[in-house]
């Protein structure tokens, strides 16, 4: 099972940033980099959703929701990767996940929460 840290929610007004760090301390180089990269959020009543996800190649996909405000990028020498997040609104409010896909298995952080006021 990978272990993946995640940091950086918080609580932010309408139209700020935050960057979300997700971290795999105990995964090898060689190993991390066969991983999607993914960022999820969950806010009540809702299902989990994919938000963005990324590949060592750079490729990288984003959820209509959030394309031109979101970016996410890794860093596969320290093992992690950042969903950076711009123009927040209040809709952004959630629970963010990160997770690492191999094949269709994921292992999951343990969330952190965004809020965003009005």
């Amino acid at each position: 099972q990978v272990q993946l840290e995640e940091s950086g929610g918080g609580l932010v007004q309408a139209g700020g940033s935050l960057r979300l760090s997700c971290t795999a301390p105990r995964t090898i180089f060689s190993v991390f980099i066969d991983f999607t990269m993914e960022w999820y959020r969950q806010s009540p009543g809702n299902q989990r959703e994919l938000v963005a996800s990324t590949v060592s190649s750079g490729s990288t996909n984003f959820a209509d929701s959030v394309k031109g405000r979101f970016t996410v990028s890794r860093d596969n020498s320290k093992k992690r990767v950042y969903l950076h997040m711009n123009s927040l609104k209040p809709e952004d409010t959630a629970v963010y996940y990160c997770a690492a896909n191999r094949g269709g298995r994921r292992d999951w952080g343990q969330g952190t929460q965004v809020t965003v006021s009005s």
